[in-house]
């Protein structure tokens, strides 16, 4: 009889340690019998500096990790330590999956994949007309590039930094066959006028940036909006979102669905989606309680 695959997963940042994805990854794995091992790798409780995300992934390797998801501030970073990236990854300029193979290691990005399941699923037949995007860092360029694989036709880019703003849409257009523009937070009252739907992606509305990113006069009945803040579920966004009627979407989806696309990179095995929407929801919960 042969023995059942064992895996080793570590998750690279700073102030990891709190995250939810290693028991969301654990939780599935049980649920499908498999041995499944994942440890925050915490740069700030251990002394360390984004600069020695090389010698992690070595000593990660040596001590047989299969794979490690890299978050905040890593994601650019690792890329140039890889041996092959997958092309949808090297064109964001991010990575968040590395995997161990026998060919070395390969980086993927499944913040943008995750987003495009969690949107078509949680916002089917959303208009797309016309779409504002808030905040152009890493996971802003990431939500927007599977916000055009879905059909956005005209896409702004908005952030509190014009250079940015700007740059993050020339990279998007690049890529794409859209309309895709930058503007400043001055310009969101006539954007959200005419737009069809917002998603939010700055720290706004976390635990730790509490708030919401715009004067919730701005929200329209017919406006959808999609928040990418999962700490708490509900952000204020959201709550006055809901309040006037629009169709929303939480961050709850995208954090679920990257996980599960890491997951099968990880594994080979599709997980279960739906019990780890499940499962993440109760960590929330739990997690609200104890904080």
């Amino acid at each position: 009889m042969s023995e059942s695959p064992r895996y080793l997963v570590g998750l690279v940042g700073t102030g990891v340690t709190p995250s939810l994805t290693p028991g969301l990854h654990m939780a599935e794995a049980r649920a499908l019998g498999i041995d499944y091992l994942y440890r925050p790798i915490d740069l700030t409780t251990l002394g360390l500096a984004p600069d020695d995300v090389p010698d992690i992934l070595i000593w990660a390797r040596r001590f047989g990790f299969d794979a490690l998801n890299v978050t905040h501030p890593c994601k650019r970073l690792v890329m140039e330590y890889l041996d092959r990236i997958d092309p949808l990854a090297a064109a964001l300029g991010a990575v968040n999956t590395v995997l161990f193979t026998d060919e070395g290691m390969v980086g993927y990005n499944t913040d943008t994949t995750g987003f495009e399941t969690a949107f078509t699923t949680g916002l089917p037949d959303a208009p797309l007309d016309d779409v504002v995007l808030l905040g152009a860092g890493g996971a802003g360029s990431a939500v927007g590039d599977a916000l055009l694989r879905v059909g956005v036709r005209r896409l702004t880019v908005v952030d509190i930094d014009r250079d940015r703003a700007f740059q993050a849409a020339v990279d998007l257009e690049a890529r794409h066959d859209a309309v895709i523009r930058a503007a400043t937070h001055e310009s969101l009252p006539g954007l959200l006028a005419r737009a069809d739907g917002v998603v939010h992606c700055t720290p706004t509305g976390m635990h730790d940036h509490p708030g919401i990113p715009f004067s919730p006069a701005l929200l329209r009945a017919d406006l959808w909006v999609a928040d990418i803040v999962y700490r708490p579920l509900e952000t204020e966004l959201l709550r006055a979102a809901r309040a006037i009627g629009c169709r929303t979407l939480d961050g709850g989806q995208m954090a679920v669905f990257q996980a599960v696309d890491a997951f099968t990179l990880i594994t080979g095995i599709r997980p279960d989606a739906d019990r780890m929407i499940g499962t993440f929801r109760q960590l929330v919960a739990d997690d609200e309680l104890v904080s």
